[in-house]
């Protein structure tokens, strides 16, 4: 169920909604102290704006506007008092972007101003979270939401995601591609005689090392990256030139990344080198920018990982 959450947030319309409120209704809401807590709302509860009730304060940086964020949440609806999410049990945190278009507007309102650490209760009215279109359809056929459905949800802040690699340097060999910089980040790669034509295996390389934890197998990562065709051909995709880092399960991407990325630190900026029978073999997507048998080469900066 926290997959389709995943899935209706991100694909959301957001409204643009008026101010916040601080506590009012919530008030009234019970929150459990479990490690898999249960959130109580009276019945029939509404708001008429963005509330947000400090359960318990964090001492961790404050969350600002754009951030990206790891949240562990309940989600309750206002209407019923059920659960129709709940990332504790399922042991899956989400890492969103609190920025308007990225995510529900009652996010952004609710949590900015919020500490790393804290622990909070946000009420979301139907005009902060989702629109009318397929976002409002999938919200009722997937979670039971409807139109006028008013959202309450514990929120655990579990961390602000970094937004580039940090670590020590690396040097690449000379038989890979060079990373090249716009603006102090990833923006493609360059060739030199001594790069490797045709690679037959994929590989990694590490530019940064980071310092954090180890990529397991399956994680889902939270990544900057960059994607060409091999040596210094078309850029078919860049997270950095959406202004945004991409959130993914390593069970739902290419074999490269499936493969090569687990082991690796979370901090660290890898290069790799992906050839077709790694990537889209001979059936890349329509209009992806990616010819048949196509070898690829990504700089990819490893953000999270849970």
């Amino acid at each position: 169920m926290r997959r389709n959450l995943a899935i209706v947030l991100t694909s959301a319309l957001v409204l643009v909604g008026c101010g916040s409120g601080s506590g009012g209704g919530l008030d009234a809401v019970e929150v459990g102290s479990s490690k898999n807590p249960s959130v109580t709302v009276p019945e029939d509860f509404t708001t008429d704006s963005t509330e947000t009730r400090v359960v318990n304060e964090g001492s961790g940086d404050e969350v600002q506007d754009g951030d990206t964020v790891k949240l562990n949440y309940v989600a309750v609806n206002g209407r019923t008092g059920k659960q129709f999410d709940n990332s504790f049990k399922a042991e899956s945190p989400l890492t969103t972007q609190l920025t308007e278009g990225s995510v529900l507007t009652g996010f952004v309102k609710g949590l900015t101003g919020q500490k790393v650490g804290s622990r909070v209760l946000v009420a979301i009215p139907p005009k902060d979270g989702f629109a009318e279109g397929q976002a409002r359809d999938q919200a009722e056929q997937t979670l039971g939401v409807k139109a006028d459905d008013t959202m309450v949800f514990l929120f655990d802040i579990v961390a602000k995601v970094p937004t580039e690699a940090k670590g020590a340097a690396e040097k690449l060999p000379k038989t890979v591609p060079s990373i090249t910089l716009k603006d102090d980040k990833p923006a493609g790669f360059t060739t030199s005689g001594d790069v490797t034509k045709d690679p037959e295996k994929a590989a990694a390389y590490v530019a940064i090392k980071g310092d954090g934890e180890k990529v397991a197998k399956g994680a889902s990562i939270t990544a900057h990256y960059v994607g060409q065709v091999y040596p210094d051909g078309k850029v078919f995709d860049s997270s950095w030139d959406r202004g945004t880092p991409s959130t993914f399960s390593l069970d739902q991407v290419i074999a490269c990344w499936k493969d090569l990325l687990p082991g690796q630190t979370i901090g660290s900026r890898v290069v790799l080198v992906c050839p077709a029978d790694s990537a889209y073999g001979d059936s890349p997507q329509e209009g992806s920018g990616i010819e048949p048998g196509d070898t690829l080469t990504f700089a990819i900066d490893l953000l999270d990982a849970s």
